[in-house]
């Protein structure tokens, strides 16, 4: 089995390594393949490109972009991530659609700012953004971080426990893509789609099996089995949902950076071997 990692993160988007320390990271801890999918901006890939081939290590363009889907029209929306693999990085298609969802960012940072102004805690807004390398992806991540340096909490995690999501200060809903346009913008670029991380997201076993069902109706080939954001139990609970919708497996640490990620690339657990790897088709 060879040691690709198909999901990590940069300073393009919320990650804490540029895109050259990420691939020497990678090459450091053995892998043949590194994708990077930072979130709704391929403003890396030419620098992890270039650092990539430096080392002969293999390089497949990634992008994780934000969705918003429903069960059904009256269930709150849940966000989701899609990743998209191996495609054309310079397609107008799914340029343009990138860059809708992250025109959206910055107002919904603004707007989280003022939740935090609402419990007293100001300047919130103006104290993530300075941590966000990349200013148009300004997201909770960026947040969390500003956080942490205030001392308001002693970690990243416990930000995302006491803040930032639904129900708790700091939290504001966005509506990003749908999940077709999402898909139809990958495929349009000739790339993969994969469900990231399922396990994370909080439906119900019927609800999640209407969402896998859809994804592979609109064109979606794999879903992450072995990522650093799945227990163990959900490693094998996504393996038998791969075989059950006929899906091709993905691996990937979704690293962020230091202190941040359970794994660096390249540590996540192997795939079964039963199971078809999605850089097959790469």
């Amino acid at each position: 089995m060879n040691n690709f990692d198909l999901h990590n993160h940069s300073i393009a988007s919320d990650g804490l390594l540029t895109s050259s320390a990420l691939i020497a990271l990678a090459v450091n801890n053995g892998c043949d393949a590194l994708a990077l999918t930072d979130h709704d901006t391929t403003a890396g890939l030419v620098e992890a490109q270039k650092a990539a081939d430096a080392l002969n290590l293999r390089f497949i363009p990634g992008v994780e972009i934000s969705v918003s889907w429903t069960p059904n029209a009256d269930a709150k929306s849940t966000t989701l991530h899609i990743v998209g693999l191996g495609f054309d990085a310079e397609n107008p298609v799914l340029a343009a659609g990138l860059n809708g969802i992250r025109e959206g960012r910055t107002a919904r940072a603004r707007l989280m700012g003022d939740d935090f102004a609402r419990i007293g805690m100001h300047g919130m807004f103006e104290a993530a953004y300075e941590f966000a390398e990349n200013k148009s992806m300004i997201g909770r991540t960026h947040f969390a971080r500003a956080l942490v340096a205030r001392g308001e909490v002693n970690g990243v995690g416990k930000a995302f426990n006491r803040y930032l999501t639904p129900g708790r200060p700091g939290f504001v809903t966005h509506r990003w893509a749908s999940l077709g346009d999402a898909l139809a913008w990958i495929m349009a670029a000739g790339g993969v789609a994969v469900m990231a991380h399922p396990g994370r997201y909080k439906l119900q076993k019927t609800e999640m099996t209407q969402l896998l069902g859809e994804f592979k109706d609109l064109g979606g080939r794999s879903i992450e089995v072995m990522t650093g954001s799945h227990s163990p139990p959900q490693f094998r609970e996504y393996a038998l949902r791969a075989k059950e919708f006929g899906f091709l497996a993905s691996r990937g640490a979704d690293y962020h950076g230091p202190g941040e990620s359970h794994y660096e690339p390249g540590q996540v657990p192997l795939l079964p071997d039963d199971l078809t790897p999605v850089w097959s088709v790469l």
